[in-house]
């Protein structure tokens, strides 16, 4: 094992070591990774490892409060609100589908590592989904409702639209970006597009 890379700032190699930790996580799960196998991919000893994280637990820990920062749940939170403050369904439905398909394209590896969470029934990514998607859900939930009442959307239950809404930006996203099916015949901004026209034409009154 080369000493000169244990040299790295503590805060650049705590860094690597989430990064080289996703990709790893991402491939075999939690349960299926040891820090033996991390340390390998970061060409580093357990050693280094433990010196920032005191456990496997706690490493996967830093990976999630590193994708799911309060901040950015926060500035989607604020983003979405002006949308609805305005009224702007169209809008709305755009930024949603826009923002699920972006969380896959630019980190897959997160996306993967988040699946195999699920399967394992990981205590601490269901937390963390309960934490920030939850709380997204029920503004979403609660605005649709609003606009029904309003008599902009159709009367249909507002969990199913959001579902209807997460969904089909996700089954996209997982296939593009998680199974990598290359040969899509449609840009995400098409698909963005069809995916609004078919929801406006489908809930608006």
């Amino acid at each position: 094992m080369a000493e000169p890379s244990t040299r790295m700032p503590a805060a650049d190699r705590r860094s690597q070591l989430i990064d080289v930790a996703i990709d790893v996580f991402s491939r075999k799960g939690f349960g299926g990774t040891t820090t033996k196998e991390i340390a390998t991919a970061a060409g580093v000893t357990e050693a280094v490892i433990f010196r920032h994280f005191a456990t496997k637990q706690d490493l996967y820990k830093a990976i999630l409060d590193s994708r799911c920062s309060p901040s950015d749940a926060e500035t989607w939170l604020t983003q979405s609100g002006q949308l609805m403050d305005a009224n702007d369904d169209e809008g709305f439905f755009r930024a949603l589908i826009s923002h699920i398909i972006q969380c896959n394209r630019d980190d897959p590896r997160f996306e993967r590592l988040m699946v195999h969470a699920a399967l394992e029934g990981h205590e601490l990514a269901i937390m963390h989904h309960n934490q920030f998607a939850m709380p997204m859900g029920t503004q979403l939930c609660s605005y649709i409702l609003r606009r029904q009442q309003e008599g902009a959307i159709r009367s249909v239950n507002p969990m199913g639209v959001i579902f209807a809404l997460a969904g089909i930006a996700q089954f996209y996203s997982t296939q593009k970006y998680l199974y990598q099916c290359a040969d899509i015949p449609i840009s995400d901004e098409a698909v963005v597009d069809a995916f609004v026209e078919i929801l406006m034409k489908g809930l608006k009154n």
